[in-house]
């Protein structure tokens, strides 16, 4: 199977550097084993598997990471809600995040902060992130959901719930987070039509100047995640709630607020 070009170093290190909060669009995109990369211009993920069994080592091992054990049985015992967020770039799901924080005290987390922080923090595995986006290499997932265990363990005594933004972004994903980790409570999956998420983006284009955000891209970008989303929701049904998002904000948080709970 042909793959795609990675980024280049210095791609990689203005997504980390520049972009901010914008970075959980920029992270984990594309599939490779157990890990992900950057991707500047795809921002949702995109499948990347080999065709052929790989015997080579964990990608862990390979960046010279640390794989953690961690006890969560505080965590476990704690019975906090763990909610993941799913919607496509324009979908307004991060409005919707803030007002819950700030209703319901919940935390909220996205991998792609935790990482850009990592790096920024000078501690030994967020050298070692950033020397493995320096050469262009994949993130491995063990990576992000240590990060995610321990952004949760640390706030488990005094956060009402979690909310994980952009997460999972293909089934595997959720599926690891689960054995690993705990059971997710809820998903709240923000349903919005490509054409007003496309309107939205290209609005926030006039001011953002965010070379992803013109029609092409912003095409890719919603088909990717339609496809890679699709079989999450089909999954996880049982615990999947659809908000419709084409409505008006505070029209969508009294829906919201009728399903999240503490």
């Amino acid at each position: 199977m042909a793959k795609r070009k990675r980024n280049t170093s210095e791609e990689i290190k203005q997504a980390v550097n520049e972009n901010g909060s914008e970075v959980s669009e920029l992270l984990f995109c594309d599939r490779e084993g157990d890990s992900y990369e950057i991707s500047s211009s795809e921002s949702e993920c995109q499948s990347d598997i080999s065709d052929t069994a790989d015997n080579s080592a964990p990608r862990w091992i390979e960046a010279g990471l640390e794989k953690k054990e961690y006890d969560l049985t505080p965590l476990k015992e704690s019975k906090l809600p763990i909610i993941w967020v799913l919607g496509g770039p324009g979908s307004g799901k991060g409005t919707q995040c803030d007002k819950i924080v700030a209703k319901y005290g919940f935390t909220h987390l996205s991998t792609g902060d935790l990482l850009r922080d990592e790096v920024k923090s000078g501690s030994e595995r967020g050298k070692k992130l950033n020397e493995v986006m320096e050469r262009g290499e994949l993130v491995p997932l063990d990576a992000v959901l240590g990060l995610l265990t321990e952004a949760m363990l640390g706030k488990v005594s005094t956060s009402k719930g979690f909310l994980i933004d952009g997460y999972p972004r293909e089934l595997d994903q959720g599926l690891t987070f689960e054995k690993q980790i705990t059971e997710c409570t809820l998903i709240l999956n923000f349903d919005v039509s490509p054409e007003t998420m496309t309107k939205r983006l290209l609005h926030r284009a006039q001011t953002s100047g965010r070379v992803d955000d013109n029609e092409e891209t912003i095409k890719k970008r919603l088909d990717t995640f339609s496809k890679h989303s699709k079989p999450v929701v089909e999954h996880f049904s049982s615990k999947c709630k659809t908000i419709n998002a084409e409505r008006d904000p505070e029209v969508i948080f009294k829906d919201l607020s009728q399903n999240v709970y503490v």
